[in-house]
């Protein structure tokens, strides 16, 4: 390996839709909209996923788990994160750390950010205290502040095993 110590960088993007539960770093939040995508459309779980294969230039999650792939087709968010945390421990690494941050205009996500970090950990093994999970709106302006979408940024550090 050519270093002991990685950084990745994450984002993903999905549209409110009807019809749809609300997943956000494996909790169902109660809201009258929810992410359309091909799995749970978890953005937020997204967007860890493609960080912590970035840090382990790994690729990212199209590559491993294909949108229209029916044994993706909703699926749990925390099942691929699973698979990507074994993907890690394959090549050699460990999580060290976690930061992600969710912007959305609503709902409102306070109440739901220990619970986030919770799951989140428990599915990558690592305590509550290397998870971090913030939530921030776009003050009104573009697509999530219209409401549209939610989008999701995370940054992960991963030391050799």
């Amino acid at each position: 390996m050519d270093s002991n110590f990685r950084i990745g960088i994450g984002y993903d993007v999905h549209a409110l839709a009807a019809g749809r539960r609300l997943v956000l770093g494996g909790v169902e939040i109660p809201f009258a909209l929810g992410l359309s995508g091909w799995s749970d459309a978890d953005v937020l779980t997204h967007a860890l996923m493609d960080a912590l294969l970035g840090a382990a230039a790994l690729g990212d999650i199209g590559q491993h788990f294909p949108p229209g792939d029916l044994r993706y087709k909703d699926i749990s968010s925390l099942t691929l994160l699973a698979e990507v945390k074994g993907l890690l421990s394959t090549n050699g690494w460990e999580v060290n750390n976690v930061d992600a941050t969710v912007i959305a205009e609503k709902p409102r996500l306070s109440e739901h950010i220990r619970k986030m970090r919770e799951k989140l950990g428990q599915t990558l093994g690592v305590a509550i205290g290397q998870v971090s999970v913030k939530a921030s709106t776009s003050d009104g302006l573009g697509f999530t502040g219209r409401g549209e979408g939610i989008a999701a940024l995370a940054m992960a550090s991963l030391k050799e095993k």
